[in-house]
C-alpha cells in the first residue's frame, strides 16, 4: 500500500501517545474539538503528562503543506477540513459511563459523525476506544454509512485495535505494549496488522474478527476489576478480624502461583467502566452477569468503607466528629499522574461530609481547574496552603511526592492518620485497607 495520512481523532490520553508514535514514521493530522488542547500541543505542550515536551516538539510540523513535503510529523488541528486527505481514521475518544453506569457512547458517535462527513471510497476508520463486542459494526458503521453515503466493506472499509494505555507509566508506553488488531475483511485486517506493526516495537496480535478484538478489550479490565474487589472484600472480612491484609497478602504471595493484587479505590476510564460495558451487552441479551457486577457493587463501596473506618478511628481517639477536619492526600484515580477521570477518591469525600467533616482535598499532580469543573472541590495544590491544625489525614493516593510528607506539621494532638494504600510502615498509621 502507498504511505498512508493517519488522522487520529481525539487527542487526550490515548490518541496523543498513538499519534506522536505514529508520527514517527507516517504523515499524522491529530484532531481534537479542544482548540486549548490543539493550541497547547501545537507549542509542544501536553498538559496530561503522557508525552514529553521534547518529543512532541520533536514530531511537531507547523502547517498540511509542511506534513506533506515531510511525508511525516505531527500536525494538530481542530479544522475538520484539515482531515479530508486522511486515508485511515483512527478514533480514540473516551466511552464513559452515566450516573447510573449505562455506556455513554455520544463521543465515539459525535467523533463517528466527524469522520463520515470527511470519508472517501477506500478509507479505513480504525477504532480504539473501549466498547463492548459489537459495537463497531453494530453502531459506529450505520453512522458512516448514513453520513458519507458510502457501503461498508464496498467503498470503506473498519477495524478495531484495542488501546492499552496505562495512564503514568513511563515504562510501558505504546510502543512497548503488544497490540491487537482485526478489521473487517481479510485483506483488510492483514493491511491494519501491518500499519501498527511498523510503529509497536512489542509486537501485534491479530485477531479473527473486530468482536474478538472488542471482546479481549472488555475482558482484561473485568478480569483486575473483579480480582481487585476479592483482595478488597478480604480487607472487610480481616478487619473485622484484626488482620492485617497487606501481611497476608505477602505470604500468600510466596507460593509461586499466587496472583498477588491489593485493596484499594478503583477508578480511572478503565477498570472502573469497562466492566459496565461488558454487563450491559449482557443484560441486553438477556443474561445477567453475576460475577462482574458483584464486583463493580463491591468496589464502588470502597470509598464509603474508608470513610467509615476513619470516622472509627477518630471516634476510638475522643477526636469530635462534626466540624472537625481532614486532609485528604489525593484525587487522580491512580499515582503520579494528573489524570482524575472517574477517580473514586471523591466517594470518600461525600462519605466524610455526611458526617459534617470539613474536608481538604491536596494534590500537587492533579490541575485546579479540571477537579472543580469535574468535582467541585477547590483543589489545594501547595504545601502552603495546607492549615496547621488538621485532627485526621487520611493518605489516600500513593504519589511518590507524598514520600517523606511531615504528617506531624499538619495535626493538632491526638490526629489519626489512615492509609489507603499501605505506602507508610504498618506502624506508622492508624489504620489501612
Amino acid at each position: 500500500m502507498n504511505t498512508p495520512t493517519i488522522a487520529i481523532i481525539g487527542l487526550g490520553y490515548v490518541g496523543l501517545p498513538l499519534a506522536v508514535a505514529f508520527a514517527k514514521k507516517y504523515p499524522v493530522i491529530g484532531f481534537d474539538i479542544d482548540k486549548n488542547r490543539v493550541g497547547q500541543l501545537k507549542e509542544g505542550f501536553d498538559l496530561t503528562l503522557e508525552v514529553e515536551s521534547k518529543n512532541l516538539k520533536a514530531v511537531n510540523v507547523s502547517s498540511i503543506d509542511e506534513l506533506n513535503t515531510s511525508k511525516k510529523g505531527l500536525f494538530s488541528s481542530a479544522n475538520l477540513n484539515d482531515i479530508e486527505k486522511a486515508t485511515i481514521y483512527i478514533v480514540t475518544v473516551p466511552t464513559p459511563v452515566d450516573k447510573n453506569h449505562k455506556p455513554d457512547l455520544t463521543p465515539l458517535y459525535k467523533a463517528t459523525e466527524t469522520v463520515s462527513r470527511v470519508l472517501k471510497k477506500g478509507d479505513i476508520v480504525i477504532y480504539e476506544s473501549t466498547v463492548y463486542p459489537g459495537a463497531t459494526e453494530e453502531e459506529c458503521v450505520p453512522i458512516l454509512e448514513k453520513g458519507s453515503g458510502l457501503a461498508f466493506n464496498q467503498d470503506f472499509f473498519a477495524g478495531y485495535s484495542p488501546e492499552r494505555i496505562n495512564p503514568g507509566d513511563k515504562e510501558h508506553t505504546v510502543e512497548k505494549i503488544l497490540k491487537v488488531t482485526s478489521g473487517s475483511t481479510p485483506e483488510i485486517a492483514e493491511q491494519i496488522d501491518q500499519l501498527y506493526k511498523k510503529v509497536i516495537t512489542a509486537g501485534t496480535f491479530k485477531a479473527s474478527s473486530i468482536k474478538v478484538a472488542e471482546a479481549a478489550k472488555v475482558i482484561e479490565n473485568s478480569q483486575r476489576d473483579i480480582n481487585i474487589a476479592f483482595v478488597n472484600e478480604l480487607s472487610k472480612i480481616f478487619n473485622l478480624m484484626d488482620i492485617d491484609t497487606n501481611e497476608v497478602l505477602e505470604a500468600a504471595g510466596t507460593k509461586w502461583n499466587f496472583i498477588k493484587f491489593t485493596p484499594g479505590l478503583v477508578g480511572g476510564h478503565c477498570i472502573g467502566v469497562d466492566p459496565y460495558y461488558l454487563a450491559d451487552k449482557a443484560q441486553k441479551l438477556g443474561y445477567n452477569p453475576q460475577i462482574i457486577l458483584s464486583g463493580r457493587r463491591l468496589n464502588d463501596s470502597m470509598g464509603a468503607f474508608v470513610a467509615s473506618e476513619t470516622v472509627k478511628l477518630m471516634i476510638k481517639k475522643n477526636i469530635p466528629i462534626k466540624g472537625s477536619k481532614i486532609l485528604l492526600m489525593g484525587i487522580t484515580f491512580k499515582e503520579d499522574c494528573p489524570d482524575i477521570r472517574n477517580s473514586r477518591i471523591i466517594d470518600v469525600v461525600n462519605e466524610l461530609k455526611s458526617f459534617e467533616l470539613k474536608v481538604d482535598v491536596y494534590d500537587p499532580w492533579a490541575n485546579k481547574e479540571e477537579v472543580k469543573k469535574e468535582y467541585e472541590i477547590a483543589l489545594l495544590t501547595g504545601k502552603d496552603e495546607l492549615q496547621a491544625d488538621y485532627d485526621t489525614i487520611i493518605l489516600a493516593v500513593s504519589h511518590k511526592k507524598f514520600e517523606g510528607f511531615e504528617f506531624n506539621k499538619y495535626t493538632s494532638s491526638p490526629f489519626v492518620l489512615y492509609d489507603v494504600k499501605g505506602m507508610l510502615p504498618k506502624e506508622a498509621s492508624d489504620g489501612r485497607l
